[in-house]
């Protein structure tokens, strides 16, 4: 009698940096309708695998559109206007943008106008734009001369929730992402007393840029002039990481976003050339070959940053005992060439191979027919996947893990 089984290939990648069953492979941006323009007001996206940007996914600047209450989600019944801009603020980049937040969970794109304070989001299912209820702080709602007040940093945290920073640090904000959206002022961030004569709150080296997210409660700012600064969500403290090398003279970086590899994606406003990959560890920037950049003023996808030490995966993996069965075998182990194989010594029958990290994010999927005892199936895991520790699961229909085992990538 024939039996279906299901084989799930559990393998924790220990520094996979999604979130996700795949790292986004694309970027959300900000660029005006031309390649040099500086109006920030068209969403495209970035193919992440061939550098190439998209067409038009929204014009920000087309007014006619009304927009939505995101506490009702009812149409607005008259165009929203706004006491400096009028019904400019109608539009959903009417001011341009240059901060955005991809929240993939819930299919959202928010961001806020550069000039005026009021959290926004894009439905990315039907492209519906939702206006929230603007902060109640005083503070932001008159804006500084020198823009020390403006928005201009936005991501999502590895807690689900969005976070936003003024140009100035004196104002971290962070809003919920579920049903009813609630905006909190966190106050103002603060320096490390390491970081010596380079302040997160500096007009010169720290205003503007963008910033992203790691898995381990930390916000990464890139600033225009091209400091980083690591900012830790709990604390709120300000740590000067070093400034970027390898960029040309007139590029700032505004717009920052993790690529498929763990490296980080910049754009710039002021240099239409190519787009540049940092390494999070020596801060070196190097030219992505064959990307074509437009001037842009804001990246986001839902990657985050991959930083927490491989040390404590072991406890992790130390609570899924090992269920040996003789009936299944996975060779060789170690591995050096990101490949294994899986033994069948189980009677004839369909089975299906899922690859996926500790958390259950697959990445691979592959249907087998078995005709006889010892038939083989070879595993070839991404070409990005890390060295580590794996886990390798088999379950039968019932769902039930029948064995696993702890696999070595070296």
């Amino acid at each position: 009698m024939r039996k279906n089984l299901l084989l799930i290939c559990s393998v924790s990648l220990t520094l996979l940096n999604t979130a996700y069953s795949q790292a986004d492979r694309f970027a959300y941006v900000i660029t005006d309708n031309v390649k040099d323009g500086i109006n920030w007001n068209v969403l495209r996206k970035i193919d992440l695998q061939s550098n190439t940007y998209s067409d038009v996914l929204l014009n920000g600047s087309d007014a006619k559109p009304l927009p939505y209450d995101a506490s009702t989600k009812k149409q607005f019944s008259t165009p929203f206007s706004d006491d400096r801009f009028g019904t400019v603020a109608n539009a959903p980049f009417g001011t341009g943008v240059a901060a955005i937040a991809y929240d993939r969970k819930n299919s959202r794109l928010y961001y806020t106008p550069m000039f005026i304070d009021q959290l926004r989001y894009i439905d990315l299912k039907t492209m519906k734009v939702y206006f929230i209820n603007t902060p109640a702080n005083d503070a932001l709602k008159v804006k500084a001369s020198d823009q020390s007040n403006i928005i201009t940093r936005m991501a999502i945290g590895n807690d689900g929730n969005g976070y936003a920073l003024t140009n100035d640090g004196n104002h971290l904000l962070r809003f919920t992402t579920g049903k009813k959206i609630a905006i909190t002022d966190l106050g103002a961030v603060v320096d490390d007393q390491a970081n010596k004569t380079i302040s997160v709150h500096n007009s010169c080296s720290s205003y503007g840029g963008d910033m992203i997210a790691d898995d381990d409660d930390n916000l990464y700012v890139f600033s225009a002039r091209n400091h980083v600064f690591k900012i830790n969500i709990n604390n709120k403290i300000a740590t000067h990481l070093g400034a970027i090398n390898g960029l040309p003279a007139n590029f700032t970086t505004n717009g920052a976003a993790v690529g498929t590899d763990n490296r980080i994606v910049i754009v710039s406003a002021t240099n239409s050339g190519v787009m540049y990959s940092l390494d999070n560890s020596t801060w070196n920037a190097t030219p992505i070959e064959s990307s074509m950049a437009w001037r842009s003023s804001d990246l986001a996808n839902s990657n985050l940053l991959a930083t927490r030490r491989s040390s404590a995966i072991p406890s992790v993996l130390a609570a899924l005992p090992d269920v040996p069965d003789t009936r299944i075998g996975l060779y060789p182990n170690p591995t050096l060439k990101k490949q294994f194989t899986v033994q069948f010594n189980q009677p004839e029958g369909n089975y299906t191979i899922l690859v996926s990290d500790v958390l259950g994010r697959q990445t691979i999927r592959s249907v087998a027919r078995v005709n006889g005892k010892g038939q083989t199936e070879s595993i070839q895991l991404p070409e990005n996947t890390k060295r580590g520790i794996y886990l390798v699961k088999v379950v039968d229909q019932n769902s039930a893990t029948i064995f696993s085992k702890k696999i070595v990538v070296q």
